[in-house]
């Protein structure tokens, strides 16, 4: 029985996406972890009722993203962790500049289908290759980003 893609087409896979922020490319990755959220529950006991206890939604805690590529020629990802870190972060006082993060599923075509869109990204973590002599490994790098909690939507037919 065929897969069936609620977002039309072929079904998506898990293999094509990239990165994005502030609407510049940063690259695209091999793999990206962290996508997801979680709900405390806030427990409230009432007085007579011993049945149950009550459960109500708490605060909202979203891991930190971790991107995973081989290294590339693009200087975007660094000139991203220059404005946020280190001297960039000293030379606007101090002060996180705001930017706005997505990871969006691409299609075998290239078409946008599905964006996942953070709040607040700013790098807090990159790891460059590992060199060993004997090896002939390929050069990889590895991103960690914190946020304030994403969206998600559905791309246009035809963006890409």
């Amino acid at each position: 029985m065929a897969s069936i893609d609620p977002l039309g087409g072929e079904p998506p896979t898990a293999s094509r996406f990239l990165f994005e922020v502030d609407g510049v490319e940063i690259g695209v990755f091999r793999e990206v972890t962290g996508l997801q959220v979680t709900v405390a529950v806030q427990e409230f006991t009432e007085g007579g009722q011993n049945g149950y206890v009550h459960k109500l939604p708490g605060r909202m805690s979203w891991p930190h993203l971790v991107f995973r590529r081989g290294v590339t020629a693009s200087d975007a990802l660094f000139n991203w962790l220059e404005k946020s870190s280190g001297e960039g972060f000293a030379g606007n006082q101090s002060k996180l500049v705001k930017a706005t993060g997505a990871v969006t599923a691409i299609d075998a075509s290239g078409a946008r289908l599905r964006a996942w869109n953070f709040a607040d990204v700013f790098p807090v973590r990159w790891k460059g290759p590992d060199f060993e002599s004997g090896s002939n490994a390929p050069l990889e790098e590895e991103l960690e980003v914190a946020h304030h909690g994403f969206t998600s939507q559905t791309q246009p037919a035809g963006s890409g």
